[in-house]
């Protein structure tokens, strides 16, 4: 196969959107107003996918809109057939006869998404204020779980239904559910001591932002694995919310580059009594260490476990025994550089398992044995695996998604365990997800491409099309002249090949000279020149285009999604190869006839931010620039994320001080606009305080505007508008034309 692939189904599709957009008389603009305002946006994404998950191989379950909230519904895949998984009433009257539940919290909560339920989906388990509530489906009754005070978090189903654990004053709490029985698990839980939850850097560098659940049941429901954090040697910071007339303090336990982390240690607790089991973690006695995943094994006899080193130069793949606690190396894998954590082991039926490496460059399958023999190498190529969807072992099959054919893309493949017979699954361009059912004969695809919001499919496994789940047509995209945007691909000063999306205003005239917005992230890994709907921030960028602005989208290298090897040329060094690539895309861009060179403006936020602070301080091929919350020292971020990147400070001096834009205050060249939230509890606001320090004391022109009670993204809908509409004044201000009254 060529990246020059495209199949006919993808033409057909984008033939039909353009031919909607032609059809229509005159069209509307853009304000954004439309794109952000809380009661004056319009909806230019159309119904949000609905969540989906299998109950076997022939139903699902999901979610529809009714009149008094959401109703729960089962699906007969193949019809479309829904019937309601449980009757909301029923649940609203049973909860509602129990002590502490009042009629509106019970009707709420029988109409809501905030529910979890156990495997069959016969039991549901509700939090009510601070407690926990049990309704059966099948009985139609309910009870209370406890009554304890204190909130009870992160709480789950055991696999087989009976138990529930969670976590209250950071304590692992079990509670059968027949009998409304409690046992702790732990009970040395503090406010530095976590057991079974993770603390604010592991569950936004490791375990993913907003996942703080640390433990894991055994596949046999009488064992938990969990992770005690102690934060004891962590640094606090403080964000203050001025608002009140008395000022907030938040305090968090927040380790910057080259701070203790927290010590970690993993325990295993049996349901049926005892004190935890500790995991022997002595072999890493003398290292700080990380554990970056846990897991069981089918048979629950053993919980694994990856371990790596501060500065995540290695990791192992341990298996610890259940009962002992003893632990077993099965692998170690190391890299030219850094090592990411890519997934728990997928057992096979006879013991061994497959495996994800970037250990050649690209992010491939191995088959091993259990004692970490290689037999094979699964999947191999100049490309990589993104996502795993599992094996159907009866067939010798394994389905995962790649970019295979173009890196804009992502597809769902398969392919035989013996590293044979790799086939393209979905037939259509664009970006795909997908979710398989147990047995691997159907799975629903959710797909989106750069001119259309995600629309929702069932397939049978061959790819081949069931029925449209959700079409979500878009009327909106009709009203406005919206630009179809560019895939370009530019060749960097060594011949590296990056992706680029152009889009051009509406009414484009090759024989005019265009300013030019560059939308950046350039973080390792975060593309964002991709085929894929955009959402508000496309429509923003379809804005600028509208009122003659030409936008530019470039990958470079590390964040392309072209493998590790991409990656790589950045460690210890971050923003030099970056900038360096952003550069040559300018370059190209520059003799485009239609490009007015002196006009062009650079932004991003966060790592964008930083990567736009870094350029205006290091080159001057951006007349402008606009740098929300970024990072103006990598001292100032967290540890895991920097030391993965840039080894510790004490370990690379040099290149902490040589990137930081803070640093090169006095080297400003053009027009800047600084953007901060004040309680960001991740880049702090300090980056940008401490930036504007430097600026000032090298006597640097600049422009700044702070958002209030905001953390890293502008989450109040009508600040959003105000961050919004303050960018695009400063965009017409400093590259384009005036802007029309709001």
């Amino acid at each position: 196969m060529t990246r020059a692939f495209r199949s006919t189904a993808a033409a057909v599709v984008l033939a039909a959107v353009g031919t909607a957009l032609s059809a229509q008389g005159p069209q509307r603009q853009l304000t954004v107003d439309a794109i952000y305002h809380p009661e004056r946006r319009v909806n230019f994404s159309g119904v949000a996918a609905p969540d989906v998950s299998w109950l076997d191989d022939a139903t699902y379950v999901t979610t529809r809109s009714g009149a008094r909230g959401v109703e729960w519904i089962r699906v007969t895949a193949d019809s479309g057939a829904a019937t309601p998984l449980f009757d909301p009433a029923q649940m609203e009257a049973a909860l509602a006869s129990v002590q502490g539940v009042s009629r509106d919290e019970a009707g709420r909560m029988a109409r809501s998404t905030d529910l979890t339920f156990n495997t069959p989906r016969t039991g549901v388990l509700l939090t009510i204020v601070d407690d926990l509530y049990y309704y059966d489906i099948t009985g139609r009754r309910a009870s209370r779980l406890t009554t304890a005070a204190g909130a009870e978090e992160e709480a789950t189903f055991s696999p087989d239904g009976r138990t529930v654990a969670f976590v209250r004053a950071n304590n692992l709490i079990v509670v059968d559910i027949a009998s409304q029985r409690e046992r702790a698990i732990s009970r040395d839980g503090s406010a530095e001591i976590l057991n079974g939850k993770l603390d604010w850097l592991y569950q936004e560098e490791i375990y993913g932002r907003g996942r703080f659940r640390a433990y894991w049941w055994s596949p046999d429901s009488t064992s938990v694995a969990f992770l005690q954090l102690n934060e004891r040697p962590v640094p606090e910071y403080t964000v203050v919310n001025h608002l009140p007339y008395r000022p907030e303090l938040e305090v968090t336990d927040y380790p910057k580059a080259g701070d203790p982390n927290p010590t970690v240690r993993l325990g295993i607790g049996r349901i049926a009594g005892g004190d935890p089991r500790w995991v022997d973690l002595d072999a890493y006695a003398r290292s700080e260490f990380l554990i970056v995943n846990v897991d069981w094994t089918p048979d629950s006899k053993y919980v694994v476990n990856q371990v790596q080193d501060r500065e995540q130069t290695w990791l192992d793949l341990n298996l610890a025994d259940a009962s002992s606690g003893r632990m077993r190396r099965v692998l170690r894998e190391t890299t030219k550089a850094w090592v990411s954590e890519n997934g728990n082991p997928i057992w096979l039926r006879d013991g061994s398992f497959l495996w994800a490496s970037e250990r050649n460059g690209f992010r491939h399958l191995y088959h091993y044995a259990v004692d970490g023999t290689l037999r094979r190498q699964v999947t191999n190529g100049r490309w990589e695996v993104r996502t795993i969807y599992g094996v159907d072992e009866a067939n010798g099959v394994v389905y995962f998604s790649t970019p295979e054919l173009r890196a804009i893309d992502t597809n769902i493949y398969r392919g035989r365990l013996d590293g044979s017979g790799m086939t393209r699954v979905s037939q259509v361009d664009g970006t795909h997800r997908a979710i398989f059912n147990p047995g691997f004969t159907r799975y629903v695809d959710f797909w989106s491409e750069v001119m259309t919001p995600t629309q929702v499919r069932l397939h049978r496994a061959d790819g081949s099309e069931v029925r449209i789940i959700e079409a979500n047509p878009v009327r909106s995209h009709r009203e406005y002249a919206l630009s179809k945007p560019e895939f370009v691909e530019v060749k960097a000063r060594d011949g590296f090949v990056m992706d680029a999306i152009l889009i051009k205003p509406p009414d484009f005239n090759p024989a005019r000279r265009y300013p030019v917005y560059q939308f950046t992230y350039a973080g390792p890994t975060a593309a964002e020149a991709r085929n894929r709907w955009g959402g508000s921030q496309f429509m923003f960028h379809q804005l600028l285009a509208q009122h003659g602005v030409v936008v530019w989208i470039l990958d470079n290298r590390s964040a392309s999604g072209q493998g590790a090897e991409a990656q790589w040329p950045v460690y210890g060094r971050l923003g030099e190869m970056e900038l360096q690539d952003l550069e040559d895309g300018i370059t190209w861009l520059k003799q485009q006839p239609y490009i007015d060179a002196s006009r062009i403006l650079i932004s991003g936020w966060s790592y964008g931010g930083f990567m736009a602070a870094y350029a205006l301080t290091h080159s001057t091929s951006w007349a402008a620039g606009i740098a929300g919350a970024p990072v103006t020292d990598w001292r100032d971020y967290d540890t895991i994320y920097t030391e993965r990147y840039m080894k510790t400070p004490q370990n690379n001096p040099d290149g902490y001080r040589r990137t930081a834009p803070r640093f090169a205050a006095d080297r400003l060249q053009g027009r800047l606009l600084l953007l901060h939230g004040t309680i960001d509890d991740n880049v702090h606001m300090q980056n940008t305080v401490q930036f504007a320090y430097e600026l000032q004391r090298a006597g640097k022109p600049f422009e700044m505007m702070l958002y209030p009670a905001q953390r890293h993204s502008i989450t109040d809908a009508r600040l959003n508008t105000h961050l919004r509409q303050l960018m695009f004044d400063f965009v017409m201000r400093t590259i384009g034309s005036p802007a029309p009254s709001p």
